[in-house]
């Protein structure tokens, strides 16, 4: 029996490949001899580098970048085990996480930092990038991420923008004179699951801002800035990116991208399970398990669990999935290619407990999974 165990890591808990080890743990205790295959798996959002790094034999990289306030920080990028492939998640640099509630400020910080993660992995011989840009402190439209890359973006009187979405409403001119030439012709696919547009009521500044601090007024303010930004880089480098879908993904870090690096918006999830190799891994599988720290309505919405899932029932593969806790709505992943989920636990338990004890409960779950599957196989011989 070949089962392939490709699950999300979860999170404040274990990571994906963490959680595959502890599910294989519990299938062997059942049918020791069954062929397992780890597929350590993500959706692009909290894991990812992780999960890349893990399912591909690669390793994480540390290196001391800015913060979103222009603060020296340790942030981590991975570097994927094809030696080819850089992962870099922005909010390890420029990520709400980094700032208490009291720091937030979308009119000054920047994605410089995450600008110089992508100079770290070149520095390491890496043209090849796979990123993330959830959870961004951000609204600067991916010009701190520019400006640490060579691009310069000038006022009226031909001196350099300081740092912060703020500032770009005085944007006259971009000179990519300086720009990093290791990054011409390079491949950027970026994780995105936001369709919003860069600028306007459903864009960057009215839609995002307010979580990241920004007033009526300065939402205000950030989108007149971004409208600018976007009317020079299109006279510019003839780049249109104030409607894109997903130029408005992490305070407009999408149209940077789009604009600076010529990359590719797509699905996280899609991004992911094709690079980890899942369709490769599927090839004559008899079931899958994946999981998720909580499946509910949203896991509908291009999650790990459902993602795979959808890609097994091309090939009429039982999914099964593991979840530390099944929400409102978890049964509508039975449509989405889910034969069946099981929670983490089968009675009252603190949240502490089950942190701590996440391994074992999954082994525990995954051993009762293959005794019902093989209960399954008798009844049918």
């Amino acid at each position: 029996m070949k089962i392939v165990i490709a699950p999300q890591g979860f999170k404040g808990s274990l990571t994906a490949l963490q959680v595959a080890r502890a599910i294989e743990t519990g299938v062997r205790r059942v049918v020791p001899d069954a062929e397992t295959l780890l597929v350590p798996a993500a959706d692009g959002g909290d894991g990812t580098l992780q999960a890349l790094v893990d399912s591909s034999g690669g390793s994480v990289e540390m290196a001391t970048v800015s913060d979103p306030l222009g603060r020296p920080v340790e942030a981590a990028w991975g570097a994927m085990g094809d030696g080819k492939t850089a992962v870099i998640e922005m909010a390890r640099a420029s990520g709400l996480a980094l700032l208490s509630l009291d720091e937030l400020d979308p009119l000054n910080s920047t994605t410089y930092g995450t600008g110089e993660l992508f100079r770290a992995a070149l520095d390491a011989g890496y043209r090849r990038f796979i990123v993330g840009i959830g959870g961004s402190a951000t609204n600067d439209g991916g010009a701190g991420l520019a400006q640490a890359l060579g691009i310069s973006l000038l006022d009226a009187d031909g001196d350099e923008l300081p740092r912060g979405g703020a500032a770009l409403a005085r944007i006259d001119r971009v000179d990519m004179s300086n720009f990093d030439e290791r990054l011409r012709g390079a491949e950027v696919t970026v994780a995105c699951d936001v369709n919003n547009p860069l600028c306007g009521d459903d864009g960057a500044s009215a839609v995002f801002g307010p979580q990241k601090g920004a007033t009526p007024e300065s939402v205000k303010q950030l989108d007149a800035a971004l409208t600018r930004f976007a009317d020079v880089v299109e006279r510019d480098l003839n780049v249109a990116v104030r409607l894109r879908p997903g130029a408005g993904a992490a305070g407009g870090l999408g149209a940077g991208l789009m604009a600076f690096l010529n990359a590719r918006l797509t699905a996280g999830v899609d991004i992911v399970l094709d690079a980890i190799g899942l369709d490769d891994a599927l090839d004559g599988a008899d079931l899958v398990i994946t999981g998720e720290g909580r499946i509910d309505h949203s896991t509908i919405f291009n999650k790990t669990p459902v993602g795979v899932a959808e890609r097994a029932k091309k090939r009429a593969i039982p999914v099964l999935a593991i979840a530390g806790s099944l929400g409102e709505g978890y049964r509508e992943t039975h449509d989405k290619g889910i034969d069946a989920a099981f929670p983490l636990v089968s009675g009252p338990m603190s949240l502490d407990d089950a942190i701590a004890n996440a391994a074992d409960l999954l082994a525990g779950v995954a051993e009762e999974i293959m005794r019902t599957v093989l209960i399954g196989q008798a009844i049918r011989s």
